[in-house]
């Protein structure tokens, strides 16, 4: 069979709210009422931390997908101030995050342990806040959120082959930007960075799933023990310093974009290695220059570029088992099954969602059930499910 990108239809149930008059869709989607509307109709469990677990309603697949989001949007009127990504809330709210996260994928692992047949990915989204709203595919929800999917593989294996130079594929050209001047640089400071014991590089072999062919390119860790290493406190250090190294890599490349020989960053992570593996790199400044130059002559390239961190970061599961961990310099807003190569189109079918609905939503319950028993949150009852 041939290996390329999938695209697949996903049916979901028109959504029915109403978009006060003036107000653009992005715009009502970030407020609060709208954020009422997602645990009203679409909300399993909220704790004390304020973590929020939900059914996707628009979704990416129907066979299992939620997602857990952050849910400041009463605690932060402001949605360009609300957090967007775990470097920027508390350790208690992130211990209660990371539990969640480990209980849901041990639950994907066990439903789904044959690799052959599952492709299984739970990932965080960062939405930029620096992003104007009005720009053409700003995230809808300004807030940290995780990502929960299985996409049966006999789906993916009938769907038809999708665009290769799809922009959310390709993201935007940046990724092929890093790829193409600075892959030696970006993975070398990973290395000399970050001190991973759980986590260990994988190969690009091993990365790669056999169906799509993707990811393309991206550091990726292979996670030392499995399923069982993802109950280790340990794990979740690690994962939280792969993307820190991101995160100043990212800063300091956009920072040496919008002013030449800029001082490194007061507040950077790794400093000795950003001032000896990034500032002193001969392709990492070229290539900074490169885009810089760019930007001067190209208004509608300047206007794309986001300055602040903006990333996609996966666990999923590859072809062997093997449980690997990749983070993606994403700038266009590509949906996160796209770094896995899997493009959803989603098409408004109530009957066929409805056919796909009560096996989708008795086993939301089940993890439900899990995290209220690990006294992880309280159930929320809906015009779908009840409290308990």
């Amino acid at each position: 069979m041939r290996s390329g990108p999938r695209e697949i239809c996903t049916p979901f149930r028109p959504i029915p709210l109403e978009i006060p008059e003036g107000m653009k869709h992005n715009e009502f989607f970030n407020s609060t009422e709208n954020l009422e509307d997602l645990v009203n109709n679409n909300g399993l469990l909220v704790n004390p931390e304020n973590l929020l677990l939900y059914r996707k309603a628009l979704g990416h697949s129907t066979e299992f997908d939620c997602s857990i989001i952050y849910n400041t949007s009463k605690l932060i009127l402001n949605p360009l101030g609300r957090p967007v990504r775990r470097t920027q809330v508390s350790e208690e709210v992130k211990h209660a995050w990371n539990r969640m996260n480990q209980i849901i994928i041990d639950y994907m692992l066990e439903q789904y342990p044959d690799p052959g047949k599952a492709l299984i990915l739970a990932g965080e989204a960062s939405l930029d806040a620096t992003w104007p709203l009005s720009s053409p595919g700003v995230p809808s929800i300004r807030m940290l959120h995780n990502h929960f999917v299985v996409f049966p593989m006999e789906e993916l294996k009938n769907a038809k082959l999708a665009d290769p130079d799809n922009p959310n594929l390709t993201d935007g050209g940046q990724h092929s930007l890093f790829q193409a001047y600075m892959r030696n640089v970006y993975r070398e400071f990973f290395e000399s960075a970050l001190d991973l014991k759980i986590l260990k590089p994988a190969s690009d072999l091993d990365a790669c799933i056999g169906l799509t062919g993707y990811p393309q390119g991206l550091p990726s860790w292979e996670v030392s023990g499995g399923a069982d290493a993802l109950r280790d406190v340990h794990f979740w250090k690690e994962y939280d310093e792969v993307l820190k190294g991101f995160i100043d890599f990212y800063r300091t490349f956009f920072s040496q974009v919008s002013t030449h020989n800029a001082p490194m960053l007061p507040d950077v992570y790794f400093p000795e290695e950003v001032e000896s593996v990034l500032l002193f790199n001969n392709d990492f400044m070229k290539t900074a220059k490169k885009v810089r130059d760019h930007c001067i002559t190209d208004a509608k390239y300047a206007n794309a570029i986001r300055w602040q961190p903006a990333f996609k970061q996966l666990i999923y599961r590859n072809d062997g088992g093997k449980l690997i961990v990749t983070i993606s310099q994403n700038s266009i807003g590509n949906a996160i099954t796209e770094l896995l190569g899997v493009v959803v189109n989603r098409v408004p079918d109530e009957a066929a969602y409805k056919n796909r609905e009560p096996a989708l939503i008795a086993r939301l319950m089940e993890v439900r059930r899990r995290l209220i028993e690990a006294d992880l949150g309280d159930g929320i009852a809906t015009a779908y499910w009840p409290k308990e």
